[in-house]
């Protein structure tokens, strides 16, 4: 992989940010934007466990999806007291997806302020909270609804993966899914990595980047961004999800949501394997013009 760090700034101004990164769609981080905000002081593990503790959620494992996994399906039931409780005690990879901690605590909302300034179409029913353990994946996708999301980190560290939409099938993208066939697990670390060149050798000539968020750190992802995050630390962050600013790709989000995943149920329930075997099939010949596309263009520009 070709991986460049994500621009970091302090601040920005409304004008900068839609001039170089909304408007282009480039990611950036924004490390002061929360620390305005008295979450930035006020969010910890101890003043959840106080108003949400008792909450039943659903928790999710490491394992990559397979021809047989439903999406989204919790791997283990508990209560969020006893989640931090466990997830604070050392590794535990565990992790909690799209908890809607604000329908339990609407409070909560006051603890921040929506960034209208910088983006329009903020879906304000519904932030979301996202939580780890140490060793947490949340393997490589792209949001199905293709919207812009402001992801701040609260606690912990965490290890950021990221591709532009139109590297998916250097990312060996599973037809009618959202999820890469790659498994970039540890993959910043040579000696735990678990990408697969010889098996995925598009990955080697994938352009990303890539950044560590810690605490108060924004990171702007626009919509269709294919991104990997790893739990360097037990952590939360939340996610602010607007609605993509073109018609184009919000009706393309409509299809990917009514059409594409329920086309991809029905084929997981009626014929998994089979299915499967179709998806691995288009995924390597996809990517096999994606690099024979590269080398094309090499050839013409090879100072490229």
């Amino acid at each position: 992989m070709q991986l460049r760090p994500v621009d970091t700034v302090s601040n920005i101004t409304a004008d900068d940010f839609k001039k170089h990164y909304y408007n282009p769609g480039k990611p950036i981080v924004i490390k002061d934007l929360a620390k305005a905000w008295p979450a930035y002081t006020k969010w910890n593990w101890e003043y959840f466990k106080k108003i949400v503790g008792d909450k039943k959620i659903g928790i999710y494992n490491n394992t990559k999806s397979d021809a047989y996994t439903p999406i989204n399906k919790a791997d283990a039931y508990t209560t969020f007291g006893e989640y931090v409780d466990m997830i604070s005690n050392g590794p535990a990879q565990w992790r909690i997806f799209l908890f809607n901690i604000f329908n339990h605590a609407p409070q909560l909302v006051k603890d921040f302020t929506w960034p209208d300034h910088l983006m329009k179409g903020f879906v304000k029913r519904v932030p979301m909270l996202f939580t780890g353990g140490q060793g947490s994946i949340t393997h490589m996708h792209f949001d199905i609804d293709l919207s812009h999301i402001l992801h701040t980190q609260f606690a912990g560290r965490k290890k950021v993966l990221l591709f532009p939409y139109t590297e998916q099938h250097k990312l060996y993208r599973k037809p009618f899914e959202v999820l890469s066939m790659a498994d970039f697990s540890n993959y910043y670390d040579a000696e735990k990595s678990k990408i697969d060149y010889n098996k995925f050798p598009a990955l080697e000539s994938a352009q990303g980047l890539e950044v560590t968020l810690e605490h108060g750190d924004t990171l702007f992802m626009p919509g269709g961004y294919w991104h990997h995050m790893e739990y360097l630390d037990s952590g939360f962050a939340m996610s602010l999800r607007a609605l993509n600013n073109s018609m184009a790709t919000k009706f393309k989000g409509v299809w990917n949501l009514v059409g594409m995943r329920n086309i991809d149920t029905l084929m997981k329930k009626t014929a998994p394997v089979k299915w499967y075997n179709w998806k691995e099939k288009k995924i390597f010949e996809s990517a096999a013009a994606a690099m024979k596309s590269d080398s094309f263009h090499y050839t013409l520009n090879p100072a490229k």
